[in-house]
Parts: structure tokens; sequence; C-alpha cells
């Protein structure tokens, strides 16, 4: 628990996407963030790696959050013709031992309907929710709106 803690509070002092561990489920998530969107018009966008740290698969179900009305995890594909779509992913699975990247272009979370724009350098509220009833709630750092990831 004090690795956890300190690691939230460098990344905090260093300006990164902090690591938020997660109780009971096992759970961990790292790396979220999230870009600045382009008005209220437009959806906005998050991504993090969530990884198994538990003895049991866990199914994420869905997301909530007071940034948007609609927020749903959604997957892109691209077809052997380079056309690219969205569609909701669904439940995600999550076994032992093993983490699922949302990323762009792959899986990530959609903000549809914004209530407000995600202005960069702000934080925001979202909450993972599991089919055991386990809801694990995270603060997601807005960056620019051209971020490649957390990194850039």
């Amino acid at each position: 628990m004090k690795r956890t803690l300190f690691a939230f509070a460098f990344a905090v002092f260093a300006g990164l996407p902090a690591l938020v561990a997660a109780g009971q489920n096992g759970i961990i998530v790292e790396q979220a963030w999230s870009r600045a969107s382009m008005g209220e018009s437009r959806p906005g966008v998050a991504y993090m790696v969530l990884q198994n740290t538990g003895s049991e698969a866990r199914i994420l179900t869905g997301v909530e959050t007071g940034v948007a009305m609609m927020p749903q995890i959604h997957l892109t594909t691209t077809d052997a013709n380079g056309v690219s779509q969205m569609a909701p992913a669904g439940d995600l699975e999550i076994l032992p031992g093993a983490a699922i990247t949302l990323e762009p272009g792959g899986l990530h979370i959609m903000l549809m309907k914004l209530k407000q724009p995600l202005a960069e350098g702000e934080n925001y509220s979202l909450t993972l929710v599991f089919k055991n009833g386990d809801n694990v709630e995270i603060s997601v750092p807005v960056l620019s709106a051209t971020a490649r990831g957390p990194a850039n």
C-alpha cells in the first residue's frame, strides 16, 4: 500500500497520469488519460490500462461519469480496405493476471453527449462498473487535444 501511495504522490508531483489502485477486487488502473474535446458537440474519449491482480476473472460492464450523458466502452476495428469503424464493445472480461489496454485505435471509453468541454489541464471522475458489484472510481487527467498518450 505504501508503494501505491508513493507512486500516486510521485505521479501527481511529476504531473503524470496517476496509478490508481482499486480495493478488494484486484483491479489496478494505470495510465488513465483523456484528450481535450472540441467543445461539447464532439464526443470525448478516455484511455487506460486495467490490470487484474486478483484470482478471479472480473467483468467490466460499463462506465459512469458526470461529464457525459452516454459513456460507453467502444472498440475501433479496421477492415482489409483500411476503413475504420467504432461500435459498442459490450462487457470486457479481464482474466486473473491479465491486463486490458484501452488505447487509440482499439478499445476505449467514448464520452458521448458531453455536458461540458473537456479542458486541458483539468481532471474528471470516472467510475468503472464491474459485474460483481464492485465499482472503481478514478480521476482522469485531460491532456492536449493532440496527445497520443500519457507520456506525450
